[in-house]
């Protein structure tokens, strides 16, 4: 009912406040706010998110660090030919940045060019449109099996 009086009735343009003042048809509770989502009775307490934080955190062993960096600093250490794996590694971040960062706009630049090959070659003039049009009549053809 609400719903089909402020469909029915018009709304000046020339006040645009008007259109936030518009009754929406909804239910609100009684102390006239709605809620975003409903109310959960069992939530969590902050003293749960304490004891489950705690009990999956990890505490720092320094034996294992040192021990680790140690291993590899025997393994950098043991290598013969360190410029090879930096060049490696610095290609290898070369790559990444290129395929991330300037392969799309690469193929894009590589699709609007053949795009413009195209309206050039096949739709510009008319003579080209009846060669397009004669080669899709001939694939079509060939696709069917309709050779007379």
């Amino acid at each position: 009912m609400v719903a089909a009086a402020a469909a029915a009735r018009p709304v000046s343009l020339r006040r645009p406040g008007a259109l936030l003042r518009a009754p929406v048809p909804c239910s609100l509770p009684a102390n006239g706010v709605a809620a975003p989502f409903p109310r959960r009775t069992a939530s969590l307490n902050i003293s749960q998110l304490r004891l489950t934080a705690t009990r999956f955190s990890k505490e720092s062993n320094s034996s294992e660090d040192d021990e680790l960096l140690s291993e590899l600093r025997d393994k950098w250490d043991a290598m013969e030919n360190k410029a090879s794996l930096l060049l490696y590694g610095g290609g290898a971040i070369l790559a990444v940045w290129i395929s991330l960062v300037l392969l799309p706009g690469l193929l894009e630049l590589v699709g609007l060019s053949y795009l413009g090959w195209f309206v050039y070659r096949y739709l510009l003039f008319q003579e080209n449109r009846k060669e397009l049009a004669n080669n899709l009549d001939a694939i079509k053809k060939r696709i069917t099996g309709d050779d007379e």
